[in-house]
């Protein structure tokens, strides 16, 4: 690996994670020495990164680290590719189109003579095992979580029962066919998960959630995470 690339490396390293990064993990994942790694680490420093840290403590890069735009590698974009097309198929029309919109981007950001492996390339998406019965448009969800407020909506529970609903909206989550909605329930006072599918009449209200969202991510996942340990065999 060039010195260069290993640079740009440490760098996403570091941006993937709020925690300190120590030089043994840096190490290991670019397979390199430890005094490689201290010393590109100096060699970023000097070139004024914004990187703290110290050797047994590990390292952290400035939240608000902006670095100059890059090219993609050849590899690199037929990675990200993989990821959009799947997203392209999906029955959300919204981040369909986002999806495809990216993909033009990620064409136009290889070198003419690297845009084969768009072409032709050697990673695949299975195709939909069926078609959706109802298409979905994620826009505004997406929007209330963006900007942190409350949804109301209509909803159509399996057994056909219909109510209606004041959310939090924490994420959306999405599988071949569908888009779930995890949210904090002001009716049920509990987080719940609703099909978007069976939501009808969204509407993005101007009042914003009590709580904060990192809050009731964190909630989420420690009750999936318990879930799964009691569902682990014993032994």
């Amino acid at each position: 690996m060039r010195t260069t690339d290993r640079l740009f490396q440490i760098i996403q390293i570091l941006r993937r994670t709020t925690r300190p990064v120590t030089a043994a993990a840096i190490a290991e994942e670019l397979e390199v020495s430890r005094r490689t790694v201290y010393r590109d680490i100096a060699a970023l420093i000097g070139r004024r990164v914004p990187i703290q840290g110290e050797a047994g403590l590990g390292y952290l890069i400035a939240d608000d680290y902006e670095m100059r735009p890059l090219a993609l590698s050849p590899a690199e974009a037929e990675a990200l590719e993989l990821g959009a097309r799947w997203v392209a198929r999906h029955p959300d029309t919204a981040l369909s189109r986002l999806a495809l919109d990216g993909l033009s981007k990620i064409r136009l950001s290889l070198p003419e003579a690297s845009r084969m492996v768009l072409d032709q390339p050697a990673l695949g998406v299975k195709e939909p095992a069926a078609a959706p019965e109802s298409l979905l448009d994620s826009t505004a969800l997406r929007e209330a979580i963006h900007r942190w407020r409350v949804v109301a909506f209509r909803y159509r529970a399996r057994d056909g029962a219909i109510t209606e609903r004041h959310v939090w909206p924490i994420l959306l989550g999405y599988d071949e066919t569908a888009c779930l909605l995890i949210a904090w329930c002001e009716d049920r006072q509990a987080i719940r998960h609703f099909r978007v599918e069976r939501m009808w009449e969204i509407e993005v209200l101007a009042r914003r959630p009590p709580r904060r969202r990192h809050d009731l991510v964190r909630q989420w996942r420690a009750a999936r995470t318990a879930a799964m340990e009691s569902l682990a065999p014993e032994g």
